[in-house]
């Protein structure tokens, strides 16, 4: 067998498993050794039906002393049961919608169960478990792997082909020097993805864990590094400093010592005769577009121009609006450039910015456009920069950089507060700054959590609101009703629909959802921001919003579904007037982790609080719902649990590049290409 032998030449790998193995990504045998597991059952101790611990994953040998019997229970359920016996007593079994265990097992055979053992009464019973019969146990007795899997692709069957893979497949061969792995205490490779899928113990399984995750984190440093090394190199413009008090006077509010830090940073950078290339990251609210205004007002003294990019037409509208008001005085001009603006209004801004008549230019994806040219563009800033690839901030700042002009400085910036450690590793390529903390005189907006028998008083506290004159977001997770969904979800439309004909009768409903037309959705925004809608039924395209300070209440449904981060996010919606703001999450979720976690939304509103604790719940595969494009999946490290182990890994990389800065050295040429390989998605990034 060979790496490349293609998964439809394992035997019982038919067309229907080979594209359901696909849907995961695995099409060889050599993506089955590098598909890892996601958890793992010790399955080495087997126990008596009597002395089995209750409610924990045992393995139990059994005898089967009787046919299963099968019953419909309703439609779409169905439930097979059946007695075993282990010589000493006896246990009920029972399967719901898995008929097929009918033909599977049979009266008087012996098979081990894998499952948890429930008390009912004096009787024991199990729901669910998986078998195997015990005179050929392929899982027990070892440490199971248990792996990320898709329909018609159950674990047992993975499990058997990565089994397949690793007992024909030569040893894997080892990328690390062996006198660096000394250096690291690191396994040998061929022996961590053995154990990686199935260990001996669980100290082999840690030593093959921790060499995997040095090794990713090893990677992506070096890439990282070398990234932001080709970002920096050459020269940027060179912006003269100026005394910020000029620009202080400026604002209808004084800067945050935060936000004073944050602009002396990139003032710094801007000044330094390098391109700036800085994440300025803030909580809601905190302030970071007044930064940006102050790096474009001295790209404007310097004689450059400047664009911001945001990503929707409403924000970059607000966004125009504001920064023209607060930067006039200052005899600075500023456009706007959005997609659905008329053609002749687009040729006048495309030749002002030609021309540089046109100082500063506010825009949506539209500034990507062809017929878009700066006559001297020196600052690029994106707002909310998780809405956007590292491509198309690239692409905004190549505009500026015709028969190798200097290439303008990047400000990025993000209202989604994330720990330092993994900020410098997402945003691996920028310089961060951190705002920290709010302008003063901001009312904190309250947070409840409540559950369905408190709709009927909710539903009133949003008549007091709008009658007061106030106006009301409410967010639900799902576009459509699905009946074939396990969970209660608020269906914007539908949701809407009752809302609005039969609960609020006497208000004006609207409803914006991403199934909806750009124009649409801007329309309906418009109306909200406008004060001609009363109520907002949304989804979470609400997130990257606009100011309404009018609106105070911002409800959520189903807030279990989210992710802390996120519903930091929505909350951050309201809070932005002068009256009184507050947040309901509403959930019928009894789960205690679950409660907990909702719990820290009502016990704290320090985004970055939120964001640690968001971390250590889900992990930071999950921490954007979507990952950055053009950076890697990390398929092992942890950066919360591997913290010691990434600095270890920074360290390493940082040594080796300090004596061979672009990895030209043949010796480095492997690591050169696992750093291409890590970064598959944009090998060309370090060509």
């Amino acid at each position: 067998m060979e790496v490349t032998t293609p998964l439809r030449d394992f035997p019982g790998v038919g067309d229907a498993r080979a594209k359901g193995l696909e849907r995961l990504g695995l099409r060889t045998a050599g993506d089955l050794t590098a598909y890892f597991p996601r958890g793992y059952e010790d399955r080495r101790e087997q126990y008596t039906i009597a002395a089995a611990p209750l409610d924990v994953p045992v393995c139990i040998p059994v005898l089967l002393a009787e046919e299963p019997r099968r019953m419909n229970i309703r439609r779409g359920l169905d439930v097979t049961r059946m007695k075993v016996v282990d010589g000493a007593s006896a246990m009920l079994v029972t399967f719901f919608n898995q008929g097929y265990v009918r033909q599977a097992l049979h009266r008087g055979e012996e098979y081990i169960l894998y499952g948890k053992v429930e008390q009912m009464g004096n009787h024991r019973q199990m729901t669910n478990p998986q078998f195997e019969p015990a005179a050929r146990p392929r899982f027990t007795g070892c440490i199971m792997p248990v792996y990320p899997l898709t329909a018609g692709v159950s674990n047992n069957l993975l499990a058997g082909l990565v089994q397949r893979a690793l007992e024909e497949l030569p040893p894997a061969a080892e990328s690390l020097p062996e006198d660096f792995r000394a250096a690291h205490g690191l396994a040998p490779a061929a022996e961590c993805y053995r154990n990686i899928h199935f260990p001996d113990s669980f100290e082999n399984l840690e030593a093959a864990r921790r060499r995997f995750s040095f090794e990713e984190l090893f990677y992506l440093s070096l890439g990282l590094a070398l990234l932001r090394e080709r970002r920096s190199r050459g020269e940027g413009p060179v912006f003269q400093a100026a005394e910020l008090e000029a620009f202080e006077r400026l604002l209808p509010f004084a800067l945050t010592g935060a936000q004073r830090r944050a602009v002396r940073e990139a003032a710094a950078d801007m000044t330094s005769g390098r391109p700036m290339n800085r994440l300025v990251q803030g909580d809601v609210g905190s302030g970071k577009t007044a930064v940006a205004a102050a790096c474009a007002w001295l790209a404007f003294r310097a004689g450059w121009q400047c664009a911001m990019m945001a990503p929707t037409e409403i924000l970059a509208e607000q966004h125009a609006r504001s920064l023209s008001v607060l930067l006039a005085p200052a005899g600075m001009t500023v456009g706007l450039l959005t997609g659905s603006m008329r053609a002749a209004e687009k040729r006048a801004v495309y030749a002002a910015l030609g021309s540089g008549a046109l100082s500063f230019v506010v825009g949506t994806h539209a500034l990507l456009s062809e017929g878009v040219t700066f006559q001297r563009l020196g600052l690029v800033i994106t707002d909310e920069q998780h809405r956007f690839g590292v491509e198309q901030r690239s692409a905004l700042a190549a505009k500026a950089n015709p028969a190798g002009a200097a290439r303008p400085h990047v400000l990025v910036m993000s209202a989604t507060p994330i720990p330092r450690t993994l900020a410098l590793i997402i945003y691996g390529d920028l310089d961060v700054s951190v705002i920290d903390e709010l302008p003063p005189g901001r009312i904190p907006v309250r947070t409840l959590l409540v559950g369905e028998s408190k709709r009927r008083r909710m539903y009133g506290f949003v008549r007091e609101q709008v009658r007061a004159g106030r106006q009301v977001y409410i967010v639900c997770p799902a576009v459509e009703e699905n009946p074939e969904s396990e969970w209660d979800l608020k269906a914007v439309n539908e949701y809407a629909r009752v809302l609005r004909e039969e609960v609020f009768p006497e208000f004006r409903v609207g409803l914006v959802h991403g199934k909806l037309k750009a124009r649409e959705k801007e329309a309906a925004m418009a109306a909200f921001t406008a004060g001609e809608t009363d109520i907002l039924v949304c989804t979470t395209v609400i997130e990257v919003g606009v100011d309404v300070p009018n609106a105070n209440l911002i409800i959520i449904e189903n807030a279990d579904r989210y992710g802390l981060s996120q519903l930091h996010q929505l909350r951050g919606r309201v809070g932005r007037g002068a009256h009184q703001s507050w947040c309901v999450l509403v959930s019928d979720n009894r789960n205690p982790e679950t409660r907990a976690r909702l719990k820290v939304l009502t016990d704290t509103s320090d985004g970055f609080k939120i964001a640690e604790e968001d971390l250590k719940l889900r992990g930071p595969g999950d921490f954007f719902g979507a990952r950055q494009h053009g950076l890697p999946v990390l398929r092992v490290a942890d950066f919360n649990t591997d913290a010691r182990v990434l600095k270890e890994a920074q360290d390493a990389a940082a040594e080796l590049l300090a004596g061979d800065p672009a990895l030209a050295l043949p010796i480095h040429r492997p690591l050169l290409e696992k750093v291409r390989g890590l970064f598959e998605e944009n090998p060309d990034m370090f060509n």
